[in-house]
């Protein structure tokens, strides 16, 4: 399946792809777009929309679009769930101390984005610091 959301991707943007591939859509393909394009890109590629606005999954409720996917697609494993505060914290400036580790992920997030210009690339370098977040999550309590 297609999935599209805006061009320039840090905490949500890459933190949602990494989700859809593990535990939703292991053969997403992604495309990056211009924040006007989302919707109508999304309905002609028949490819789901997330984090930006009027998205299918957006931030809903005070959650960021990782949570949403989380919560939509039924996802409980525990590491996941912390994972998803983890992310909201720093996706969500004022939230940002809602878990040891949310200023250390937005500041790994924001400077991924001043060295790497591609979105693909992006979250091609970036899918490791997740793989290794989530095994951490997995043997700590």
């Amino acid at each position: 399946m297609k999935w599209v959301t805006r061009k320039g991707a840090r905490v949500d943007r890459i933190a949602c792809p990494w989700l859809i591939q593990r535990f939703i859509d292991n053969n997403a393909e992604f495309l990056f777009v211009d924040p006007d394009q989302i919707l109508n890109i999304a309905g002609k590629e028949k490819a789901q929309s997330f984090d930006a606005d009027g998205a299918m999954f957006g931030h809903t409720g005070g959650k960021c679009s990782f949570e949403v996917l989380v919560e939509h697609y039924g996802i409980n494993d525990p590491a996941v769930l912390r994972l998803a505060k983890i992310v909201h914290g720093a996706d969500i400036p004022k939230d940002i101390h809602i878990t040891a580790e949310s200023a250390g992920l937005r500041a790994i997030a924001d400077g991924f984005h001043l060295i790497v210009t591609d979105d693909h690339d992006n979250m091609a370098r970036q899918f490791p610091v997740y793989d290794a977040l989530y095994a951490y999550l997995k043997k700590t309590p």
